[in-house]
């Protein structure tokens, strides 16, 4: 997997990248005592691998953010690493598989990883930190290659997204949604987004899918360098659909200021989650939540989708549950 290391980091990342999660050894994120009560309090040099997503995306971009304030909040005791990935669903399997410590994910791969379905032939044994900020599904055609709807996509070249990435996931779901069979019917192009918004600007590509924050870097890219030759897709007629499929896809807007756009546009919203093992220490989770909501400011800094990091939304995780170290530092901070 290639990664892309965390600005302040350097080379630790490729050592974390190695023990993050492996209890028993130095260094790394211990293991739950469920007996033990919860302090939040890191007493040992812990560091801790965070699995984002493409490095033009939000993840990539907060999830640095978050990685840069985590030794601050706990007196230096606990330091993180954030990868480049290909997101939720490679999040998950990766996460279970002890390679990270914490992960950024949509809510439906998360919902489809505790309940088995989808991508998981068997239940994933994930919690949540919390639920953050909205991810809005952006979807880019050219306007020369005479799409109107996500039906017109037949036969077109279609940017899905990252292999096991939570845009295709919502992509391939989308294309069904309207009678298209994504393996046959589109020219699918696996593709993360700084190789989409390539291909875009020179033609390669027809159109793309794209889930992630307001605003993402590699769209405001595109649309700065090429606004005359693309435009959005109002997905929501597919909505009633999508929604019989997971109740977390839900309208939203993805605003004109945004992109800088002639107008707003309709589109589907999903929330995104911070996913844990269960087994990770509960004083770990609990540190680690509490600073994402303490540093919420910084990590807007970074990039404004993380204003919509809340409180009144934290506990909204169903059927997702919370990891108590979590739900501890929720209680703390007044969460209900």
């Amino acid at each position: 997997m290639k990664l892309r290391l965390g600005a302040g980091v350097g080379v630790l990342a490729i050592v974390a990248a190695g023990t993050v999660g492996c209890g028993g050894k130095q260094g790394g994120a211990a293991r739950d005592d469920t007996a033990s009560e919860v302090t939040c309090e890191v007493t040992r040099d812990t560091r801790v691998g965070i699995a984002t997503g493409n490095a033009t995306g939000v993840y990539y971009v907060v999830g640095n953010a978050l990685a840069g304030q985590l030794s601050g909040a706990t007196g230096g005791r606990l330091t993180g690493t954030a990868a480049e990935t290909g997101a939720s669903v490679q999040n998950v399997e990766q996460l279970v598989a002890g390679q990270y410590d914490v992960a950024f994910s949509l809510f439906d791969t998360a919902v489809n990883a505790v309940q088995g379905k989808g991508s998981f032939t068997a239940a994933q044994p994930v919690e949540a930190l919390a639920r953050i900020y909205d991810n809005y599904t952006q979807v880019v055609v050219r306007n020369d290659a005479g799409i109107a709807s996500v039906a017109d996509m037949k036969g077109k070249r279609i940017s899905t997204g990252s292999p096991k990435s939570g845009t295709e996931v919502i992509a391939n779901r989308l294309l069904e949604a309207a009678g298209l069979d994504p393996a046959k019917d589109v020219r699918a192009q696996r593709l993360d987004l700084t190789k989409t918004v390539e291909g875009m600007k020179d033609g390669s590509i027809d159109g793309f899918f794209w889930s992630g924050g307001l605003p993402t870097g590699g769209v405001t890219d595109l649309f700065t360098t090429a606004g005359d030759r693309v435009r959005f897709l109002d997905v929501t007629p597919l909505l009633p659909k999508m929604a019989e499929l997971n109740p977390a896809y839900q309208a939203g807007t993805i605003g004109r200021d945004a992109y800088r756009t002639a107008a707003d546009t309709p589109t589907i919203v999903v929330p995104n989650v911070l996913l844990v093992r269960k087994d990770l220490d509960a004083d770990v989770a609990c540190a680690i939540t509490r600073t994402v909501f303490e540093k919420k400011d910084a990590l807007a800094q970074a990039n404004p989708a993380a204003k919509g990091i809340s409180l009144e939304n934290a506990r909204r995780t169903d059927p997702v549950p919370l990891h108590r170290g979590a739900d501890k530092a929720l209680a703390d901070l007044g969460a209900r």
